[in-house]
């Protein structure tokens, strides 16, 4: 339970590319190729210490006109100094705990009880067994050290503070290190259920249930061990492979399948969504070439489905394996 006062919205980067870890023979010889050019290029992270979480790609105090927050300077100033905090805490330390405002509360309240209306029907058993351990209330906004600790004792998985939408090879390689880079400011309060970039609603309502599953934990794991020794063309395509599973992937359990992605948990519409019917449904290759990403516009057009968390694990860790093996070209 948390108890102190004071969740792609994903991780994506809209990309179009043909995938190049597909094929044999000389695909697979030019891949080899780039990764040991890069060899000399790049190193490669050994410990959390070494990912920066400064590279922001957007989402400052400077919002773009659709946004919501716009025209609140408040607001965009009350987000700038929470982004700032995020920027000096070191891993290992104590994550600031943040005195969120009446408004603020108000918007996590808003989206919690909506969202709590659909999670019985749509999201997958391991999301609600982690919901009611957690036990959130509406009046009160966890805290990401709260949860950290809980990600500790569970998965062994850490939270650290980001100022915005980390650039994809920093955020890929902490999860390496099972380190989830998490915000910590709120979506503005005009529209408690929509935000166009990853806030704390997202993140504590659509990422941390799930990251105290091991299983899954393992899987989200394996993406960012893959991460380490991608060429930065392979990282666009782990990207993809990310944003379908752990921002909008579905599990099966017996004829239904429900719903574990982030980006599918913490959004009403998207749950809506993916039980109409509407889209496509199929089963998740992470070496095909992966469908276009979406956000601004609008639901997605196809989801792919796990059998298992456990098989997912499994189908990723062969996966990623094709990666790691190129450790010693990078030393």
């Amino acid at each position: 339970m948390l108890g102190r006062k004071g969740v792609v919205s994903a991780r994506g980067v809209k990309v179009s590319m043909t995938h190049p870890c597909a094929g044999r023979g000389r695909g697979r010889v030019a891949v080899r190729a780039a990764a040991s050019t890069e060899q000399a290029q790049r190193k490669i992270p050994q410990s959390i210490h070494d990912i920066d979480n400064g590279k922001i790609l957007g989402f400052d105090a400077d919002l773009s006109e659709d946004h919501p927050g716009f025209r609140d300077e408040d607001y965009k100033q009350r987000r700038m100094w929470i982004a700032n905090l995020a920027r000096d805490i070191v891993p290992g330390q104590d994550i600031p705990i943040l005195e969120y405002r009446d408004e603020e509360v108000e918007t996590w309240a808003k989206a919690l009880e909506e969202l709590q209306h659909l999670f019985p029907t749509h999201a997958c058993k391991e999301f609600l067994d982690a919901i009611d351990t957690l036990n959130f209330q509406p009046d009160v906004v966890p805290q990401l050290q709260d949860v950290h600790e809980i990600l500790q004792e569970t998965s062994g998985f850490a939270i650290r503070p980001v100022a915005g939408l980390l650039h994809p090879r920093d955020f890929l390689n902490g999860l390496a290190f099972k380190t989830f880079h998490s915000t910590q400011y709120m979506r503005h309060f005009s529209q408690p259920m929509y935000t166009p970039e990853p806030d704390l609603i997202h993140e504590i309502i659509g990422h941390i249930p799930m990251l105290t599953n091991r299983y899954y934990a393992d899987m989200v794991q394996q993406i960012g061990l893959a991460s380490l020794y991608a060429t930065d063309a392979e990282i666009w395509h782990l990207t993809k492979v990310y944003w379908y599973t752990v921002e909008f992937g579905l599990v099966r359990e017996g004829e239904e399948v429900k719903a574990f992605g982030a980006g599918v948990l913490s959004s009403y519409g998207e749950l809506d969504h993916m039980k109409s019917g509407k889209a496509e449904i199929a089963p998740l290759d992470p070496w095909a070439k992966q469908p276009k990403m979406s956000y601004k516009d609008g639901f997605q057009n196809k989801y792919f489905v796990l059998e298992s968390f456990e098989e997912g694990a499994e189908l990723l860790r062969k996966y990623s394996k094709e990666f790691i093996d190129r450790e010693n070209e990078f030393n």
